[in-house]
């Protein structure tokens, strides 16, 4: 579905990134993954790549430090030439470890600075390039709870965030139309960090409240991507996925 494409996901060195990183090679596509912290994570997932046959790049950028996006895109142009999709995956964590301890305040800024304006910065860094070679294919992630919303500081955060990502793709889908497609993957309640370190009670509700009663696995959001990706979604733009077993309907 995505040979001889060269494929960029943000944030692939653990969680969805990484199984989307993954389902892309298997796919067939080469690709490029971007860390800013977890560089020993990111190599794994490089090395899980390279074994599958694909070639596979790591290089530590932070998205939301727009000189760091530019000499991104140098490098890019160097290297490989032309992204023909572009993952905006990365995002602030606000609910693990430290992170989860911060103010409101703290954790607020964090989600505008990573995924509302690292989004933003590197959407029009991919438009720029997928303007010059011709076309592509953007996806950004967002979240299954923005259109009804749910109690809760955390939440209402993450709402505030995911729902700007969701309103700009939609926006930015419009103005690059028809050479480039800009579609969003919504996650639900899904088993990465934040899913395997949940109280037993809580994830027990998330299981009842889901129709398909499970939470959902990394890789679910991967196979999303993978057609978001391919040439058998180029008459969508502007969507928005919700991978999340039918909490959100």
């Amino acid at each position: 579905m995505l040979e001889r494409k060269n494929v960029l996901v943000t944030g692939g060195s653990s969680g969805i990134g990484r199984a989307i990183a993954l389902r892309c090679a298997e796919a067939g596509a080469d690709l490029v993954i971007t860390y800013r912290k977890n560089q020993e994570g990111a190599e794994a997932t490089a090395r899980d790549l390279r074994a599958k046959g694909r070639r596979a790049e790591v290089l530590r950028v932070d998205i939301s430090q727009e000189e760091e996006i530019r000499r991104l895109v140098e490098h890019l142009q160097r290297t490989v030439s032309r992204v023909d999709v572009w993952i905006n995956n990365a995002g602030a964590d606000i609910l693990t470890g430290d992170a989860g301890r911060h103010s409101p305040l703290q954790k607020l800024d964090a989600v505008m600075a990573v995924d509302v304006r690292g989004t933003v910065l590197a959407s029009w860094a991919a438009v720029g390039m997928m303007r010059k070679q011709g076309g592509g294919s953007i996806i950004n992630m967002a979240w299954d709870h923005v259109g009804q919303g749910m109690k809760g500081e955390n939440p209402g955060i993450y709402s505030a965030a995911k729902g700007a990502v969701a309103s700009f793709s939609r926006s930015l889908a419009r103005d690059v139309a028809p050479d480039i497609r800009v579609n969003i993957l919504a996650p639900g309640f899904i088993e990465t960090a934040f899913g395997e370190d949940a109280d037993p009670k809580f994830r027990q509700k998330v299981i009842e409240m889901t129709p398909l009663r499970r939470w959902g696995k990394p890789d679910d959001v991967a196979g999303a991507a993978v057609f978001l990706a391919s040439d058998a979604a180029s008459f969508l733009t502007g969507q928005m996925i919700m991978v999340n077993g039918g909490v959100v309907m």
